[in-house]
């Protein structure tokens, strides 16, 4: 997590890589932004953006997917983003194995968020993607939100992925809180969805209050 008004930080487990599930979907739009812009994009591209992050669309994300690339896309996207532990997984994806399966640190999540939240940011259109976040379909605002003040904004993309072995969720939420608090909560090993899901928002909320007070409710 990073405060990007004061620099302030708190890492935990930094150096520590677990599945991206879902969450790749906002990596994989950037690795697409990064050399066409939005409106040189096909409308079919545009739709399967939207609905890939709007709605977690997993057949939307394997197009883009093939799009960038693949995992050789994803890889020199990333090195551009100057991501230091993200591994793409190669190979052609079917409802989200490759992509889904990308290795990362909370850092380098946080450092996504950062490059979409700077003017600056070398993707010229990453304001598309934080209104396409911003949008996510009620059901899944679940997550980072937790740690927001009311009337803040939140953009984010959560993951969830069940791993077969073991049959244990991995969850994560990522995302900007009030255009300011760039958030990434990575977890593994959760019984259930919803075990994962109470564990990501109870960190986050622990996470905002020792960086911030909301106002008190009106």
């Amino acid at each position: 997590m990073e405060d990007l008004l004061t620099g302030r930080v708190y890492h935990f487990r930094p150096n520590e890589q677990l599945p991206t599930a879902s969450t790749a979907k906002v990596n994989i739009l950037m690795a697409a932004l990064r050399t066409t812009r939005w409106k040189k994009l096909p409308a079919s591209a545009r739709r399967d953006a939207d609905i890939m992050i709007r709605v977690s669309d997993n057949k939307a994300a394997d197009r883009l997917w093939e799009r960038i690339g693949r995992e050789g896309g994803l890889t020199r996207a990333n090195k551009a983003f100057k991501l230091k532990k993200t591994t793409a997984i190669g190979g052609r994806c079917v409802d989200l194995y490759c992509w889904g399966i990308t290795k990362t640190t909370a850092p380098d999540q946080v450092r996504l968020i950062k490059l979409l939240a700077r003017k600056n940011s070398p993707i010229k259109d990453r304001r598309t993607i934080l209104t396409l976040m911003e949008k996510v379909v009620p059901e899944q605002k679940w997550g980072i939100s937790a740690g927001a003040c009311e009337g803040e904004s939140v953009a984010l993309k959560n993951g969830w992925l069940k791993h077969v072995s073991n049959e244990q969720w991995v969850i994560v939420s990522v995302g900007l809180i009030a255009n300011r608090f760039a958030v990434a909560v990575l977890t593994e090993d959760n019984p259930s969805s919803e075990s994962g899901i109470a564990k990501v928002e109870k960190i986050t909320e622990r996470l905002m209050a020792a960086f911030r007070t909301c106002p008190p409710a009106e």
